[in-house]
């Protein structure tokens, strides 16, 4: 598992828009369909990533109270599914229907939308305001696989009360670290 830092895209950059497939219901998804009125919190996840999984519990209870704010949360997975077939499409599906995932799980095929928000890893968190502005990007909290940092959403839930009270960005912002987003092979 190779550790990997997101790449900290600036803050004020527009969310860039989408349109991808929701394997769990089969229907293209576009950014401003998961919009909410307060902003937008856009994760890249996989289903294989031990980052990943060590934080799923709180993915689940941090979007559900996102989304009670008025803020819309989405997932995008954007791995290579025919070299790691774990976070194939049908595996998605199975995920978010096993998780519960109170938000959307996206797949990212062509990883246009990947490279459009600089991603890096996984997990790999973006926050934008009300205008679509990057308000927060990194980490979610200090909590890793093998240390003993409370896996609580800290860093990402003040952002978003911070986003949601009108505060200025915080500062310093930590990356996320996690497994390295597997990019398809070159053609």
């Amino acid at each position: 598992m190779a550790l990997t830092p997101s790449t900290m895209l600036p803050l004020g950059t527009p969310a860039p828009d989408f349109a991808l497939p929701e394997p769990l219901s089969g229907e293209t998804v576009a950014r401003d369909a998961v919009r909410g009125s307060a902003g937008l919190l856009v994760m890249f996840i996989c289903n294989h990533c031990p980052y990943v999984k060590h934080i799923r519990d709180e993915l689940v209870r941090l979007g559900n109270d996102a989304l009670a704010r008025g803020v819309g949360v989405v997932a995008i997975s954007a791995n290579d599914a025919d070299h790691y077939p774990e976070d194939a499409p049908e595996r998605m599906a199975e995920e978010a229907r096993r998780y519960a995932y109170p938000f959307r799980y996206l797949h990212d095929a062509e990883q246009d939308v990947a490279h459009a928000y600089q991603a890096a890893c996984t997990p790999d968190f973006y926050l934008f305001d009300r205008e679509l502005k990057l308000y927060y990007r990194g980490r979610l909290d200090g909590a890793t696989p093998g240390n003993e940092a409370p896996n609580d959403g800290a860093d990402l839930r003040a952002a978003l009360s911070g986003m949601l009270a009108g505060a200025t960005p915080p500062e310093p912002q930590q990356p996320s670290m996690g497994c390295n987003i597997k990019w398809r092979p070159a053609a």
